[in-house]
């Protein structure tokens, strides 16, 4: 009797000859499967099953199984080496891609925390920046899935609520699954079913309103940018919370800088120099959106005269750049890497419903609580 030995990495053999197929234990799969992505460093669930002549399904099963036994470690559609690979690239060019306005700083920590969670889920991150202009994101979004992308994290610009309200039919038409990130669509609108993740704002404003009236003051200033959904929530919580708080006129809200509006184009007449504005409203503390247009318009006090945090305290809102001022700017810091982390995860959960022809879950709205950072800018006023 003639015996065929097919030779798999690690020793392990398929032996088959006129008395038949003799079929592999579990383990001894799972053995080849450890073996093969060890030496390959990762490897597509769907190769391993095409290779090993199993099904799908159980390859699943199998890397399941090592996972547990911390032999190797899972990702989306692929099997990983717990060894260090010198560039974790994705098998077979999966893509999703995420669509954010140029310019904007603030979700470039975002960015970074979603090209981490897609790489260890085995897919590489197309990033696509759109300019301010009309109908960019949309072109944005239809070229990467012409590319191929299996899904779309977006943070469209939605300078005003019209502008929000006019992308609800394209989007809500999209054939591929999609999560907004620091975006929340509104409820009567047609996209209200997306997946979306966002910090808590108004928890953000609680945070820093709460910060200054602990240390004493009663006069503070807003001097926000009024250009997306952060900010017109930024807005509208200051106003409430320091009503709520017996504060409101005090108080008073300002833009923070002359392209902060809807249309930086056009001049806003709720432009007010801030300077002016502390002097007029006597205000000993200013909440600044964002730490960009803080470290401008602390430039502006400092060179007015005004000390701070001797005569006026300051918190900037972003924590993006607010340590690197002239004086450390005390900011709301929101939980940027996890935004574009947790944006992936839902992206995900919803790629893997469709890929195992599963009925589409419950849509999730997640917030993420920001957090306050507390520099040298903030103080007790001076009486």
């Amino acid at each position: 009797m003639r015996t065929a030995v097919r030779w798999w990495p690690g020793g392990a053999a398929d032996v088959g000859g006129s008395g038949g197929d003799m079929r592999e234990s579990a383990r001894t799969r799972q053995d080849r499967i450890a073996e093969t992505v060890r030496d390959r460093g990762v490897a597509r669930i769907t190769d391993l099953a095409d290779e090993l002549g199993v099904s799908v399904v159980t390859v699943r099963r199998d890397v399941e199984d090592l996972a547990r036994r911390g032999e190797v470690r899972r990702g989306h559609g692929v099997a990983r080496s717990l060894r260090p690979v010198p560039e974790e690239v994705p098998v077979g060019g999966d893509a999703v891609a995420m669509v954010v306005p140029e310019s904007n700083t603030y979700l470039t920590e975002a960015v970074q925390g979603a090209r981490e969670a897609a790489a260890k889920a085995g897919l590489r991150l197309a990033l696509h920046i759109t300019a301010g202009d009309g109908g960019s994101e949309r072109e944005a979004v239809r070229q990467a899935v012409d590319a191929g992308a299996r899904g779309l994290l977006l943070s469209p610009h939605w300078r005003t609520r019209a502008e929000a309200e006019a992308d609800h039919s394209w989007l809500a038409a999209l054939d591929v699954p999609a999560v907004l990130v620091e975006r929340r669509p509104a409820r009567a609108g047609g996209i209200y079913s997306l997946d979306c993740v966002r910090t808590d704002h108004a928890y953000g404003v609680h945070l820093a309103l709460g910060h200054l009236v602990g240390l004493g003051h009663r006069r503070i200033v807003l001097a926000a940018r009024d250009d997306s959904p952060t900010a017109r929530v930024i807005r509208a919580e200051f106003a409430e919370q320091t009503a709520a708080l017996g504060l409101a006129e005090g108080c008073p809200t300002i833009l923070s800088s002359s392209t902060a509006g809807p249309d930086p184009r056009v001049a806003d007449p709720r432009e007010s120099d801030l300077v002016e504005a502390v002097g007029r409203s006597g205000a000993t503390a200013v909440l600044i959106h964002s730490d960009m247009d803080a470290l401008m318009l602390v430039q502006r006090l400092l060179a007015a005269g005004i000390d701070v945090p001797g005569r006026c305290s300051v918190v900037a809102y972003n924590d993006v750049v607010a340590d690197m001022g002239p004086v450390p700017l005390t900011a709301v810091a929101p939980p940027k890497t996890e935004l574009g982390r947790t944006g992936v995860e839902l992206l995900l959960r919803r790629l893997d419903m469709a890929g195992g022809g599963l009925r589409p879950g419950a849509t999730r709205h997640v917030e993420l609580l920001p957090g306050l950072v507390i520099r040298e800018s903030t103080a007790a006023p001076v009486v």
